[in-house]
């Protein structure tokens, strides 16, 4: 399993992409990233699990924070988020997909699609010069974490599903 926490771009030529961290201040504190990268410049959780711990695989606990691989693997952590109940995932906006279809219209408490384009940061911290390419989205698993999305001043539309 390559890239956890990244999202895969041939353009841009790698896997791991991070959350840009304004995201994950406006939606508050979370207690696990399962998808976390193994060197990190900021925290986006209590804890973290990165490829090394194998997060999938991992009991999780507390409020989740998931920013999944992107491409084949992002359906199954999906998954994981819906059965675990109490998380937030944050994916491209590819509504027409065997994974909204399967992990996400039938399953989210709500959804919130981000207004614009979002900048996601290298490893190092840098932001990326372009944006992602593909408009993104947050998905909630619950009707506490629905409510983090409306408080959080995110720009978007919110879909109750």
């Amino acid at each position: 399993m390559k890239g956890l926490g990244g999202h895969q771009s041939s353009r841009m030529g790698k896997d791991e992409w991070l959350t840009p961290p304004e995201i994950i201040k406006a939606l508050g504190l979370f207690d696990l990233d399962p998808c976390s990268p193994i060197n990190r410049p900021w925290d986006t959780a209590k804890k973290h699990y990165t490829i090394e711990d194998n997060g999938f695989m991992k009991q999780w606990e507390g409020r989740v924070w998931c920013n999944p691989p992107y491409g084949r693997e992002t359906g199954k952590w999906l998954n994981k988020c819906f059965s675990h109940e109490n998380a937030i995932a944050l994916i491209f906006a590819r509504t027409e997909t065997k994974d909204w279809f399967n992990h996400i219209w039938h399953s989210a408490h709500s959804i919130l699609f981000i207004e614009g384009r979002l900048y996601f940061h290298h490893v190092d911290g840098t932001r990326a010069k372009a944006n992602s390419g593909a408009p993104s989205a947050l998905i909630s698993y619950n009707a506490e974490n629905t409510l983090s999305i409306i408080h959080s001043g995110i720009r978007g539309k919110l879909i109750q599903l």
